[in-house]
């Protein structure tokens, strides 16, 4: 029995009409390289570019919803998404972030499931989308396709059990230090200021590490005492790269 969405999670009319529709080409896509796709040769990079369609999601909007049917592959072409889900205390649960690049969906529409979690857009997303058809006729016809998914499925596994391992052995402390590596890895540092590149508000980042907000702002701030990181207001600077690594016990 599925459990019932929370109103906010429903993908009404009125979302999906102020989507912006993007005219972009697969055939010049930069974030192409980074996806399964890669392998593509030019007269499936030509057909895929036919039948994608792809959208501006606004910050805040919703790709995909929990417990809907899937019925194709998202390609991120450039912003950043969290996979989040509902849980019965009404609380969110951050399970994966994604990037430009990243693909969405696949694991639901490989298994002919509902989605487990919604897809939301951390920030403006331009995202395309491939028919379920299309992506099976690709699947079927190249095996390097087919290979680079058994690798991303692969590695989701691998970062899942880590998850969980980290969930079960680490206490809260250690497990906010390998929260922001992890951002940092996923997202980088800006340049200039050293800081996560992507602005994380407290609640978001106690949803990641399954704690309560207080417990992450409290942390945040013994880090920032202790000289760790800096806060400036959202942004995180990075200040002492090793001293954070010790804290997330990552190498004990």
């Amino acid at each position: 029995m599925h459990k019932q969405l929370n109103p906010v999670y429903r993908l009404n009319q009125f979302d999906i009409m102020r989507r912006k529709i993007l005219d972009i080409s697969c055939l010049h896509c930069k974030s192409r390289v980074h996806t399964i796709f890669k392998g593509s040769n030019i007269e499936e990079e030509e057909e895929l570019n036919r039948v994608k369609s792809c959208s501006l999601y606004k910050k805040g909007q919703y790709i995909f919803t929990e417990n809907a049917y899937p019925l194709g592959l998202y390609c991120i072409n450039q912003g950043k998404v969290k996979l989040a889900t509902m849980g019965n205390n009404g609380k969110e649960q951050i399970l994966r972030l994604s990037k430009d690049g990243d693909i969405l969906g696949y694991r639901s529409l490989l298994s002919e499931e509902r989605y487990h979690c919604s897809a939301i857009a951390m920030e403006d997303c331009s995202i395309c989308f491939v028919p379920k058809d299309m992506l099976f006729k690709m699947l079927h016809e190249n095996s390097k396709i087919s290979i680079e998914l058994l690798k991303l499925l692969a590695s989701n596994l691998r970062q899942a059990e880590e998850q969980i391992i980290s969930m079960a052995q680490k206490n809260v402390r250690e497990r906010v230090a390998e929260a922001l590596l992890f951002f940092k890895a996923t997202y980088g540092l800006d340049s200039e200021s050293n800081a996560l590149n992507i602005n994380f508000n407290r609640e978001e980042i106690a949803d990641f590490v399954g704690t309560s907000t207080e417990s992450a702002i409290r942390l945040l701030a013994e880090f920032n005492n202790d000289g760790i990181i800096k806060l400036e207001g959202k942004k995180i600077i990075i200040v002492d790269l090793k001293k954070l690594i010790k804290t997330a016990d990552l190498f004990s």
